[in-house]
């Protein structure tokens, strides 16, 4: 075998490259496995790839057989990473990728995933999510202008985000006929395009009826056809999810809010709210999709320091 200039390659460097080229086989065929077998969604499988990409770049500037790799080799990825700078929860990313990927090859009998499985991962310092007050919920809604057919999506969005604990990939999704308004529901298909129904208060639906009523006709007019997504934009065509972040934004200005403020605030305080109001922990892991309760315990934190908030300042000896 022979390298790009004709020269003859040593055992060893043959054998790399054909690690490599495995490696890339490897990789196309786990995010397959990651689509058609676990059904996460197209933006999850390429941060994936992203990830792995990374890794199989590193295994060929540092002459490292990928399917062989040792625990020492791939402790020194992960220590490569760490001097170049990348957080802890990159880092975890990074490796919770290869591992998995090396959990598949070990599944499909290509090699022995034992040295990445026993890889240790970095601790990250879990910081509490970003929540809004109600205060700062009712500025940010104030600042729609409702006399416009912009205004009025933006504030029934803004109000269906807010009564769903919704994730915005989910209300970019969001079709006409996934919200029921006379049961006061939305249908919204979360990672992995599993569906859960939410309930949606009464002035959330109100809001939403206008705005199908009013805007919603208007804008879709602008498109030349007919379109089924619920939120569109101001010529007639579907919102996508950063359209709909920098909406968010763009409003969380007007209101002079925070600037870190993200449409994942507002399932932060959904969340938040829930709890705070006496929802089981079981309940709100259903409402938000979450797949692990150990991912909505997070919540419970901010319930605890609201209350003790609360103590503080109504207790005589606080």
């Amino acid at each position: 075998m022979t390298d790009g200039r004709g020269d003859a390659l040593t055992p060893e460097a043959s054998a790399r490259r054909d690690g490599l080229e495995r490696l890339e086989l490897a990789i196309d065929g786990f995010c397959a496995h990651l689509a058609k077998v676990r059904g996460l969604s197209p933006n999850t499988v390429r941060a994936y790839r992203c990830d792995l990409a990374a890794f199989r770049d590193w295994a060929a500037r540092e002459g490292v057989e990928p399917l062989r790799a040792t625990h020492r080799e791939l402790r020194a990825y992960l220590t490569e990473l760490a001097r170049a700078g990348y957080s802890a929860r990159t880092l975890n990313r990074r490796l919770s990728a290869l591992r998995g990927l090396y959990r598949w090859m070990s599944r499909e009998g290509l090699c022995d995933g034992s040295a990445a499985a026993a890889l240790a991962s970095p601790k990250v310092s879990r910081a509490l999510p970003k929540t809004m007050s109600d205060a700062e919920v009712e500025r940010l809604l104030a600042t729609c202008d409702t006399a416009e057919p912009a205004g009025l999506r933006d504030r029934a969005f803004l109000e269906l985000l807010y009564a769903t604990g919704a994730r915005v990939s989910e209300m970019a999704a969001l079709r006409v006929r996934d919200l029921d308004l006379r049961q006061g529901q939305a249908r919204l298909f979360g990672k992995g395009s599993k569906e859960r129904i939410v309930p949606v208060y009464e002035v959330a639906c109100a809001w939403a009826r206008r705005y199908l009523e009013e805007a919603r006709p208007a804008l879709a007019a602008r498109g030349g056809r007919a379109r089924d997504e619920l939120l569109l934009s101001t010529r007639g065509n579907p919102m996508s999810a950063d359209a709909l972040r920098d909406a968010f934004e763009r409003h969380v200005r007007l209101a002079g809010l925070d600037p870190q403020l993200t449409p994942h605030a507002m399932r932060h305080t959904y969340a938040t709210e829930l709890l705070g109001g006496g929802a089981d922990l079981r309940s709100v892991q259903e409402l938000l999709g979450h797949e692990s309760l150990s991912t909505t315990q997070v919540y419970t934190h901010l319930s605890v320091e609201r209350l003790r908030e609360a103590a503080e300042r109504a207790h005589p000896r606080a």
